[in-house]
């Protein structure tokens, strides 16, 4: 590797451990160490993460400096231990210089009124250098909403920061930045991404790798701002911010902002319609009592029955408010002969099991939350069993409604909130989807 890349090309713009860097480069003039942990005023500080919360600090018996209790940061595990003892490495010279593209976007697509608005808007805040929203509906086609602004980018040289929470994500938009920018190096940055790096001048990221860069970039997107963990770790909302150069500007693309977001930036781009023109499906709220009790004896409430029945035929998410109501469902359904599977966050299946989904081998999956974004299908059908539990934000709601109607040739479907009485969240959830369409039609 060291022997097809330059100590600038691979450390302008990172922060890396000693650990991570091939030693010949260590030596080069423009290369600097610091320490990777420091004490301000009593209070430690970790300079990969920016963490300053105690309890995520912890000691351990070091390998590298013997030490029994070397402090080391718990926010940034996942990337490699940060200790005390160990030094960060970055480059302190010219940063790395990125060709400019003309003519460098080859998608041939057609963008729907709504789109291109978005995108004529992406376009000019860039110019500006202004922070911007694009507030978009689930099925909107944001990706492709982002393309002029990416082009336009890459034709100066600038080199792009694509940062989204979800590892699904990254995969999904790899390929289709891959396609539509062939001859721009891009490289996809997560967990266990198979990548070698390489200086490429649009980084598609989960928003943990971010802290591996400072000042790197020249122009940040931020996809699905207001998923988990971006929306509630302000040590990653730091990091991406600290990841562009001054005065880069952030797109952020969201179906739905959080109200503090939306408080901070006051520049607003709305896409109230889906790209094949159709409106939003709305849900509808059934009242099914104690769905609890219910379910705790492997058995379902009728009303919920009678809508499978309905859609036996088709494609049905089931999302369940939490494990244990989810084992229980699972168990009443297959009492009641039903061909499903069940998922959750920490089923070691999961992934077959959404695939199964997907190529429909199977057409009934009961979920938790952690499929209400990143997975389409056509024609599926939604219900939501307990709907009025807290699990079920407004957000979670219009996300899991979102998932129904995606299909230009499927654009309508059905999604029932069944609950023990109506929360504010269901309303609002409801609100925001009217809204929407009234501002669409």
């Amino acid at each position: 590797m060291t022997e097809q890349i330059t100590p600038q090309a691979f450390l302008a713009g990172r922060l890396l451990l000693e650990s991570e860097v091939p030693s010949e480069f260590l030596t080069n003039k423009d290369v600097i160490t610091e320490p990777s942990i420091i004490t301000e005023n009593g209070r430690y500080h970790c300079r990969r993460c920016c963490n300053e919360h105690r309890e995520l600090f912890a000691t351990a018996p070091c390998a590298w400096c013997g030490n029994r209790h070397c402090i080391y940061c718990r926010n940034c595990l996942m990337l490699g231990r940060v200790t005390a003892c160990r030094k960060l490495v970055r480059w302190k010279g010219e940063p790395y210089a990125f060709p400019s593209h003309s003519n460098v976007l080859q998608w041939k697509g057609t963008l729907s009124h709504g789109q291109r608005h978005a995108s004529l808007q992406a376009v000019q805040y860039w110019k500006q250098k202004e922070d911007h929203i694009i507030w978009a509906v689930c099925g909107s086609g944001k990706t492709e909403i982002v393309f002029d602004a990416v082009a336009q980018s890459l034709a100066n040289g600038e080199r792009i920061l694509l940062a989204t929470p979800r590892v699904d994500v990254v995969k999904e938009l790899y390929p289709r930045f891959k396609q539509a920018f062939p001859s721009i190096t891009i490289t996809a940055l997560y967990g266990d991404s198979p990548s070698v790096f390489h200086p490429a001048q649009l980084v598609i990221a989960t928003t943990h790798q971010t802290f591996r860069f400072k000042k790197a970039f020249d122009f940040v997107i931020v996809d699905e701002v207001d998923a988990f963990p971006f929306s509630c770790d302000q040590s990653l909302q730091l990091s991406v911010n600290e990841a562009r150069r001054p005065l880069a500007p952030i797109l952020y693309l969201s179906a739905t902002p959080s109200r503090s977001l939306l408080e901070q930036n006051k520049r607003i781009t709305k896409v109230s319609t889906r790209y094949h023109g159709h409106p939003l499906p709305l849900p509808s709220f059934v009242w099914i009592g104690n769905w609890r009790k219910t379910v705790m004896r492997r058995k379902l409430p009728s009303k919920l029955v009678t809508w499978l029945e309905k859609h036996h035929r088709k494609p049905v998410f089931l999302f369940v408010p939490s494990i244990p109501v989810l084992e229980q469902v699972s168990a009443a359904l297959k009492q009641l002969g039903y061909i499903h599977d069940a998922v959750h966050a920490e089923d070691p299946h999961r992934h077959e099991k959404v695939t199964r989904f997907r190529d429909g081998v199977t057409k009934l999956l009961v979920t938790t939350t952690i499929l209400e974004r990143g997975v389409t299908v056509p024609r599926v059908q939604v219900a939501v069993l307990g709907a009025e539990h807290s699990v079920f934000s407004e957000a979670a709601l219009v996300q899991i409604s979102g998932r129904v109607g995606r299909s230009h040739r499927h654009p309508t479907g059905d999604i029932a909130f069944f609950h023990y009485g109506v929360s504010k969240a269901m309303k609002r959830c409801r609100q925001q989807l009217q809204q929407m369409n009234r501002e669409g039609f």
